[in-house]
C-alpha cells in the first residue's frame, strides 16, 4: 500500500488517506448582519470539492472564536449558534464523501481586523467593519498596523474561555478534528514568542511564563473536547530571526512534548508570521525538516506542509519518516482532485463518488 493512502488512526478516529487540506481563509463570510462570520455557498462548493476529490482530512480555515478574534470582518467565526447550523451542511457533506472534517479555532491578536488580501489586506476601522486589535503587548505588527491594545489578565482568561466555548459549538457542528491556531503570528503565537511578547507578569518573560497561555487554551478545549477525538496545535517552528530575539525550532521541539502531555495528538508544523520583513528560504517542502524534528525528537505525531506539490514528493515524506501526514494547500486549490490523481499514479484506492466513477 501507498505510504499517502494508508489509513492513519488517532485515538479513536481513522482519517481514511495522509492527503490534507490545511486551513486557508476564504475572507468570504458576511461582515454584516445575522450571517455575520457564517459559512455560505462558497464555503460549501469549496470544501465540498475537495471531499469530493478524495482528500482524507480537510480543516477548515482559521475560524474566530469571537468577533474580535477573526483576521478580517469576512472570515468565518463559530461564536454563535447561527454560525453552527450553517457548519452542519458542510460537515455532513464531508462525511458523506468519506472525508473527515476539521475546523481551525483562531484569535488574531495583533494581526486582527484587516481588509480581504485582494483589496489590500491593510487594517480597517469601525467605518469597514473593523476593531480595536489586542495584543500581549502594546507592540504593532508592522507600521502599517496599529498598536494593540495589551490584554489583561481578565482578558486573557475570557479568550481561554471563549476558544473553549468554540470546541464545544464545534463538536455540535459535526467536526471530528479541532485545530488550535497557535502559528504565523496570530495570538497564541504571539504570546509564545520574545519578539512580540514584552509583559513582565506570569505570562510574559520567561519561556514557562511565555507558553503559559498556550497551554490554558489546549487544557481549557481538550476538557471539552471527547476524549475519542483528536485534538490538532499548529505552530510556527521558527520566527526566521536568525541571530535576533524570537521563537525557534528549538523551543517547539521542547513545547512539542509539553503539548502532548496535555492531549494534544498531532502538531501541525508550519512556520514564520510572527516578524514582518524576515527573509524566508522558501523552496519545495522547505518546512518538512521541521516537522520531522517534532516527530523525532518530541515524539508526537506530525504534519508537514509548505510547498509539497508533486505526488512522489508527498510520498517520500512519509515513506522517509518525516511527517505522519502532508497538508497540501496551494496545490489542492489548483487541483482539488489530487487525491484521486495521486491514487491513480501510485495505484492505491482511494474513495470516488458514484457520479465520477467514470473518471476512473
Amino acid at each position: 500500500m501507498s505510504a499517502l493512502f494508508e489509513p492513519i488512526t488517532l485515538r479513536s478516529l481513522t482519517v481514511p488517506n495522509r492527503v490534507w487540506m490545511p486551513p486557508m481563509c476564504q475572507y468570504s463570510a458576511p461582515a454584516e448582519g445575522p450571517l455575520t462570520g457564517a459559512p455560505g455557498d462558497w464555503h460549501f462548493q469549496h470544501y465540498g470539492a475537495r471531499a469530493a476529490g478524495g482528500t482524507g482530512l480537510i480543516i477548515v480555515e482559521a475560524t474566530g472564536v469571537s468577533p474580535e478574534g477573526r483576521i478580517s470582518p469576512y472570515d468565518l467565526g463559530i461564536w454563535n449558534d447561527t454560525q453552527v447550523k450553517a457548519f452542519r451542511r458542510i460537515t455532513a457533506f464531508l462525511k458523506s464523501q468519506n472525508t473527515t472534517p476539521g475546523i481551525q479555532l483562531g484569535h488574531a491578536g495583533r494581526k486582527a481586523s484587516t481588509d480581504r488580501p485582494w483589496a489590500g489586506g491593510a487594517p480597517v476601522g469601525p467605518e469597514a467593519h473593523g476593531w480595536q486589535a489586542v495584543a500581549p503587548s502594546p507592540v504593532a505588527f508592522d507600521e502599517q498596523h496599529p498598536v494593540p491594545t495589551e490584554l489583561t489578565v481578565d482578558g486573557i482568561e475570557e479568550i481561554v474561555g471563549q476558544f473553549a466555548d468554540a470546541a464545544r459549538r464545534a463538536l455540535d457542528a459535526g467536526f471530528e478534528v479541532v485545530e488550535i491556531h497557535g502559528a504565523h503570528g496570530y495570538l497564541i503565537g504571539q504570546f509564545l514568542s520574545p519578539h512580540s511578547n514584552k509583559r513582565t507578569d506570569e505570562y510574559g518573560g520567561s519561556y514557562e511564563n511565555r507558553t503559559r497561555f498556550a497551554l490554558e487554551v489546549t487544557d481549557a478545549v481538550r476538557a471539552v473536547w471527547p476524549e475519542e477525538l483528536p485534538l490538532f496545535f499548529r505552530i510556527s517552528a521558527t520566527d526566521w530571526l536568525e541571530g535576533q530575539e524570537g521563537w525557534t525550532a528549538d523551543d517547539t521541539v521542547r513545547f512539542a512534548a509539553e503539548l502532548k502531555e496535555h492531549g494534544v495528538d498531532l502538531i501541525d508544523v508550519s512556520t514564520g508570521g510572527n516578524a514582518s520583513g524576515v527573509r524566508i528560504p522558501v523552496g519545495p517542502g522547505y518546512q518538512v525538516p521541521f516537522a520531522a524534528r517534532v516527530r523525532d525528537e518530541a515524539g508526537v505525531p506530525a504534519a508537514a506542509v509548505g510547498l509539497i506539490t508533486e505526488v512522489q514528493q508527498a510520498e517520500k515524506i512519509l515513506v522517509d519518516g518525516e511527517a505522519d501526514a502532508v497538508l497540501l494547500g496551494r496545490e489542492l486549490l489548483r487541483d482539488p482532485s489530487f487525491a484521486r490523481h495521486a491514487a491513480r499514479e501510485l495505484g492505491a484506492d482511494v474513495h470516488v463518488p458514484d457520479q465520477y466513477h467514470r473518471s476512473v
